[in-house]
């Protein structure tokens, strides 16, 4: 057996042996296994869904069928939910993210209340221009955390807004609220740069806990890193 474990080769071929339609299954699988992102019951949502490998994974952590809970995929291109370790609780909307109303993603949620757990796997069409690449990875990043949070919680974490403004904005208005369900998790991928220090510092106010994560079955030519944001804290009145 070639490749050390650990290798590309190596999360390709297991990806293969155990029916995960790619190798970024583990990417999640270690995630699962460091923070216990999903349990059983979770409402997930999964931003950038192609080819499929995390809906594979996330309804795998819901557990048994009876557990309840969805896991809810959207990417730009058609995705066909995958037939193994994938179950009647895993749904593909074919959309652009970037403009899709909020109001129509949180009605794809379970009640139509939100989700308790959003995935972003989001990456732009990588052009090599590094700080170019950045900037629309950044992009694609605020867009998912403006869905999860709502203008509400950015202005919350924005210090520089005054009170009086960030109880204007934090009202009943469902637009202005986000659809990631109090105490909800976050993940977002985004590639290296000075935008993840910017990202992380707007992150932090509004959960319990951020960390970043750089993978195992990362390729090692990749500069992606993972932004995994725990407990989605309420917003003040």
């Amino acid at each position: 057996m070639s490749g050390a474990a650990g290798s590309p080769d190596f999360f390709y071929r297991e990806a293969q042996r155990l029916g995960y339609v790619a190798r970024s299954a583990f990417k999640l699988l270690q995630m699962q296994k460091q923070y216990k992102l999903i349990t059983p019951g979770s409402s997930v949502l999964d931003l950038g869904c192609a080819p499929g490998a995390w809906l594979q994974v996330a309804c795998q952590s819901l557990g048994p069928l009876q557990k309840g809970g969805a896991v809810v995929g959207i990417d730009l291109k058609k995705v066909k939910v995958p037939s193994m370790h994938c179950d009647a609780r895993v749904q593909t909307v074919c959309a652009d993210v970037m403009s899709l109303p909020k109001d129509q993603i949180r009605a794809l949620s379970p009640k139509q209340k939100g989700f308790s757990v959003i995935l972003s796997d989001m990456c732009p069409l990588v052009s090599g221009i590094r700080a170019r690449d950045a900037a629309l990875s950044a992009e694609l990043g605020m867009r998912t955390l403006e869905l999860a949070v709502g203008e509400a919680g950015l202005v919350q974490a924005d210090d520089s807004i005054e009170q009086k403004e960030q109880s204007d904005v934090s009202g009943s208005d469902p637009e202005h609220r986000g659809i990631l369900l109090p105490g909800g998790h976050l993940v977002v991928k985004l590639l290296e740069s000075e935008d993840v220090k910017d990202f992380s510092h707007i992150c932090k106010p509004l959960f319990k806990k951020a960390a970043r994560l750089r993978p195992k079955a990362t390729r090692s030519c990749s500069r992606e890193i993972y932004l995994i944001c725990q407990g989605l804290l309420s917003l003040k009145k």
